[in-house]
Formats: structure tokens, sequence, C-alpha cells
């Protein structure tokens, strides 16, 4: 049974009622309807209304295909969440993922305003728990611009509600701003924030979340000394407990909900808030109605042998014409590949034939081109839920910040400062190593013949291995500056095309990304229609 704080986690339209309501002047309210003059009366009603600032941090959607935007994976049928046209640069400023991302995320900024400017109002409140909710509100607001300004760059900084005539004349504050206030809020409300909370509530904002998405900032601001600082009191339990699951698989299973290494999470419950996006992720032969979003050769090529060594490096061991052999264990846990071991609920097992004409029976998930199957030639297990309900809805939580994250911006923050040495290889990417399964001491053993650069492509490939399908690729690319690398040119799939082109690997999707735009995303245009001050990102 999940908690009583995510069962109650559904988003109801307070935000419409109270909106409406706000410019009558009513003398007395219904006892049936929830109006301004009688709603902030009760802690449990705010928390409901707090309860919908939760819902509005992130959609299911966006966190798989996002994936999609990136060279790990391609969004091969529909246009899901935008992945399809932002991947191939193929967008303009009318894009509905660009209009959708601004007015959601405002929409969240304007249930957090709502509640932070009116919760004081509630007679007889315990002010440590209206502390706590404070706090709360104030992370979900710094989280939306966050969000908000990694994508747009400058963007109205909404520290207030704002009244109808502001807000159609509201104009741009630079990135640096709004990041000093996302930084200033969550320095601020870290102090009222618990490390743990019991069980009917846990999923809320913790310190450790606080301090979690405040690497994150640092991390994309390439702030490296507070990155190491700031890391550095997470790993040493300053925030509360964390460490890293037994299971490099257990961690994204249900059973497994909550456990160490889980800093913050996107709640579901079954039944009450689900998410279906592996209806169109998994195999068919799994109960998938079709394939839209499929891991790439790209990503599948990332994962080091067992020996610790690149596919393409001298002593591999790498076949080509046995490519999943002996490689990063993380991989089975994150792609469904051709002769995949797949397990099923009851705990058997069964083989996944992807390769054309290499089925013995049914052909469900081989690749056919045009076909409802997979695009690439893969298809995804990481988030895959054995206790789905029908057409693969899950009540799984999605995990927004988890440790290994904690230790990767540690280990490369380190190496921007040229500190990284053999105890932080101990502390970081041997304990995600050793975890994930291997045992070979060349790939657990620090390589000190390595320079900085060296080891920055260590690091990099960690966190795609480690990370992968996970949404945060986009954003990696993005703050490193190789997206007009990874970006350009084709994506391909799995070796199944013919040999006179690319080799045999699958030309997938041409993808496009121009570095004098595409690192900031334009204004929606809608919003400049209504809104004269929004000044547009360079070259849009």
């Amino acid at each position: 049974m999940k908690n009583i704080f995510v069962q109650k986690l559904k988003l109801i339209p307070f935000l419409l009622l109270l909106f409406a309501v706000s410019c009558e002047n009513l003398d007395l309210a219904p006892e049936n309807q929830f109006t301004d003059s009688n709603y902030w009366t009760s802690v449990d009603k705010v928390q409901t209304l707090l309860n919908t600032a939760y819902s509005q941090m992130q959609n299911s959607s966006y966190f798989f295909y996002n994936e999609g935007l990136s060279d790990n994976a391609y969004n091969g049928r529909g246009d899901n969440a935008g992945a399809a046209s932002l991947a191939a640069g193929i967008y303009d400023p009318s894009l509905p993922r660009l209009k959708d991302e601004w007015k959601n995320r405002y929409a969240g900024i304007k249930t957090c305003n709502l509640l932070l400017e009116n919760i004081d109002r509630i007679p007889d409140a315990d002010p440590k728990i209206i502390a706590r909710m404070k706090a709360e509100a104030r992370f979900l607001r710094a989280f939306q611009h966050f969000q908000l300004t990694t994508w747009f760059g400058a963007i109205p900084l909404i520290s207030k509600d704002p009244s109808l005539e502001e807000a159609l004349s509201v104009s741009r504050t630079s990135h640096a701003e709004v990041v000093k206030f996302i930084l200033d809020e969550l320095n601020a409300i870290v102090t009222d924030l618990p490390k743990t909370y019991n069980a009917s509530e846990r999923g809320k904002i913790t310190s450790g979340a606080a301090m979690a998405l405040k690497a994150r900032v640092l991390l994309y601001e390439d702030r490296w000394a507070e990155v190491v600082s700031t890391t550095d009191e997470i790993i040493a339990g300053t925030y509360g407990s964390y460490s890293l699951f037994p299971s490099y698989e257990g961690v994204f299973l249900p059973q497994n909900e909550y456990n160490s290494e889980d800093i913050l999470s996107l709640q579901y419950v079954p039944e009450f808030k689900i998410w279906g996006e592996f209806f169109d992720m998994a195999p068919l032969s799994a109960g998938a109605r079709l394939n839209a979003l499929a891991p790439t050769q790209e990503l599948v090529d990332s994962y080091l042998m067992l020996n610790g060594k690149k596919i393409n490096e001298a002593g591999s061991g790498y076949n080509e014409n046995d490519p999943y052999v002996n490689r990063d264990p993380r991989l089975t846990g994150t792609v469904v590949y051709d002769l995949y071991d797949w397990k099923d609920a009851d705990g058997t097992t069964r083989t996944i034939y992807i390769k054309p004409g290499s089925s013995p029976s049914a052909k469900t998930d081989e690749y056919v081109p045009g076909s409802s199957a997979t695009s690439t030639g893969y298809y995804t297990r990481k988030y895959f839920d054995p206790q789905h309900s029908t057409s693969l809805q899950s009540g799984l939580n999605l995990i927004l910040f988890r440790y290994a994250d904690i230790l990767l911006m540690n280990a490369e923050a380190k190496n921007e400062l040229n500190q990284f040495d053999a105890t932080s290889w101990e502390t970081t990417i041997k304990a995600l190593r050793k975890r994930a399964g291997f045992t070979d001491g060349a790939a657990l053993s620090f390589d000190s013949s390595l320079n900085q650069a060296g080891l920055r492509e260590v690091i990099r490939n960690e966190r795609r291995s480690e990370l992968g399908m996970e949404g945060l690729r986009i954003f990696d690319i993005r703050r490193w500056k190789i997206a007009e690398t990874v970006l350009n040119g084709w994506a391909h799939g799995a070796k199944f095309g013919v040999s006179s082109i690319d080799n045999g690997y699958l030309r997938v999707n041409l993808r496009t990304f121009d570095p004098g735009k595409h690192y900031l995303w334009p204004v929606p245009r809608d919003e400049r229609l209504i809104n004269p001050n929004l000044s547009q990102n360079p070259n849009w």
C-alpha cells in the first residue's frame, strides 16, 4: 500500500475556483463551495493545494520522452512531448511542447505563490508545520523556475502572484538573476525541511532533496567548488542517510520504492495516479501496443566491456557479431536487445527476438521497417513495472534525484578542479561499477595515467551508462556544449540494415543542431503575441 500523502496527490481545480471568486465581493460564501473567504481555514485544505503543486512538478511524458531529445533515444512514432521535432532540430516557436512547458510550469509557480501568500491566514496552526509547508512550496517554485531557465535562458521571475495586468506585461529576468533566486531559496529553506518523514508522508520534499536540487543547479552553472562542497555534505549524511541500493536493476522495481538511493521521486499510486508510457516503449510481446520511443545504437555502444574497455579499444574483446556479451551489466538493466532474457512477473524468463527472421515462432518483437515494432532494434527495460495493470499502466514512482547522481556530480566537479584522485575514484566511479556488477580489476582500478581530459571522458561516459533512459542526457550534452556534435547527423539503430550504408547500422533519424540557436528554446509564439515585453532568444 502506498502512503497517505501519495494517495492524496490528485490534481483538482482549486486554482480555478479560487481565482474565479477572488474578483467577487461576497458577504457570505456558500457552504458547499470553496472560496477565497472560506478556504484558508485549515492545514488540511492547504495541504490539498500543496499536493496540487507537487502534481505540477513534472509529468511522466516529459520524464521519459526527454531522453528522445538526446542521442540516447529516438521518438519514432508521433511527436510525443515534441521529442521528434526537438531532436531533429525542425521546430519553431509554435511547437506545442514549448507552449506547454511554459504554461504548465508557470501554472505550478502560481499554485506555490497562492499558497505562500495565504497560508498565514490559517488560524491556530502549528508554526513548525506552516514553516515546513512554506519550504516545500518554495522548493517547488524554485524547481519550476530552474526547469524554465534551463530551457529558455532569461525568463519572467515570478516570486509573487501577479495581477492580470502584470502578467500581460512582465518582462524577462536574466538567467543569472533567476539562478541566484533559486539558490537563495534553497539555502533559506533547508533548515525548515526534515531529513525524513514518517511512512504516511514519504515522498515529500526533504532537506536532502533541497540540497540535491542545489547541487544540480550548481552543476549546470559549472560552479565546481560549490558542487563539491554541496555533494560532499550529502555524501557525509548531513541531510539524511543515503547510499547506493545493492541492486542496480532493483532501484527501479516497485518492491524497492523509497529505497536508500531515492532522494526525491514523482509520486504515483495504482488506481489513483498512474502513468502508461511503457505501452509504447516495452517489447510488444510484453504487452505494448507499438513502439514510439526506442534506445539508439549510440547509447548501446557507450556501455563498456566488463574489463572496463570501450568496445572500440584494443584488447576489449568486443565481437560485433555477438555485441551484447561481456558488457556493462547496466546495459541489460536498461535496454532490451536481440536475444534478451526477459524476466516475467512470475519469475520465468523467455527470449526476446528482435533481429529480422530470428524468431522461431511469433515475430511480434522483430524489427520490420514501418511496422509497430521498434524503429531502432531496441526496446526499454528500465522502469518496466512487472506489477503493471491493463495497458502496462503503472503506479511506480519515477526518480528525479538519486544518490548515484550525487556521486557522479561529485566526481565530475572534482575532476574539473583537478582534484579527482584515487580516493575520489573509490567513493564514486568504483562504487557505482561495483554495484552494477563489475568484478574485473581493470574496470575497478583507478588509472593514474589518465590526465584531466581522459578522466573527463571516463566520468562523462559513466554518467551516461548509469543514468541512461532517465531523461537527463539532454541536459548533460547541452551544458557540456557537445550537442552540435552528437545531435548532428544520423541517429542509428542495430546492425539490421544493408552493409553498404553505415556498416549495416540502421539510419533511423537525421538530426540537425545549430549551436547559434538551439542551445536555448525560443519563447513560445503565443506568449509573445499577448505580451510584447517578452523578447525572443537569438536567431529565432
